[in-house]
């Protein structure tokens, strides 16, 4: 493994740790929060995932600026497993800044392991992310395809609808765009949306559906 990958995978872990510290100092008081949610096709910045319907699961916990989580969703062989932590804060000019870490896992031979430190900025309706990834490489081939990477992510909201602009960096290339409308009906969260990938990506546009329930545990 390289020596940047060594110092990338000790500092991902330190910030899980002190999340995972700051969280158990405080779980008595966390509020808990579970989702389960179907798509009609699973797409994630801008790379397609599944063809088909995804179901998914997650759970959250949350006490203050710390919250820490986990999200699963059924893809096309096994399951994807994320993990993630972030610290936010908000300042008296209305701006919120956060940071944090999240891992993707794998079942089956689907894909290798995803680590990412998270950083974040919002104002009102737009937000900005930045995210400092790793990946695993190659089922079956980590020590000679690992790889480094980056993803800008830009996301503008207003009354239901979204829209976001991810661009990828470092050893990954490619962009996307992804334009969003979701509202509640019945208690449930129902969305549509319209997925535009550049060349370097799916080279695709894909309309996709959404249906999932949030609830307080």
């Amino acid at each position: 493994m390289r020596t940047t990958s060594n110092k990338f995978a000790t500092t991902f872990m330190l910030l899980v740790i002190t999340l995972s510290i700051s969280l158990i100092s405080n779980v008595v008081y966390a509020e808990t929060s579970a989702n389960i949610g179907v798509v009609s096709q699973y797409h994630y910045r801008g790379i397609q995932q599944t063809s088909r319907a995804s179901t998914s699961v997650g759970l959250d916990y949350e006490e203050g600026a710390i919250s820490i989580g986990t999200w699963v969703a059924d893809v096309s062989d096994g399951l994807e497993i994320d993990i993630y932590g972030s610290y936010a804060i908000e300042l008296d000019n209305g701006f919120s800044l956060g940071i944090g870490a999240t891992t993707y896992q794998y079942t089956g031979d689907f894909d290798s392991a995803y680590n990412e430190i998270n950083l974040s900025a919002a104002f009102e309706s737009f937000s900005l992310g930045y995210n400092i990834g790793q990946w695993d490489g190659v089922v079956g081939n980590k020590a000679a395809t690992e790889a480094d990477y980056t993803i800008l992510i830009a996301t503008y909201e207003h009354k239901g609808f979204s829209g976001t602009i991810g661009i990828y960096g470092n050893d990954f290339k490619g962009e996307y765009f992804d334009l969003s409308y979701g509202t509640g009906i019945g208690g449930f969260d129902v969305g549509v949306g319209l997925l535009i990938s550049g060349s370097d990506l799916d080279d695709d546009e894909s309309l996709y559906f959404s249906f999932s329930k949030s609830f307080d545990l």
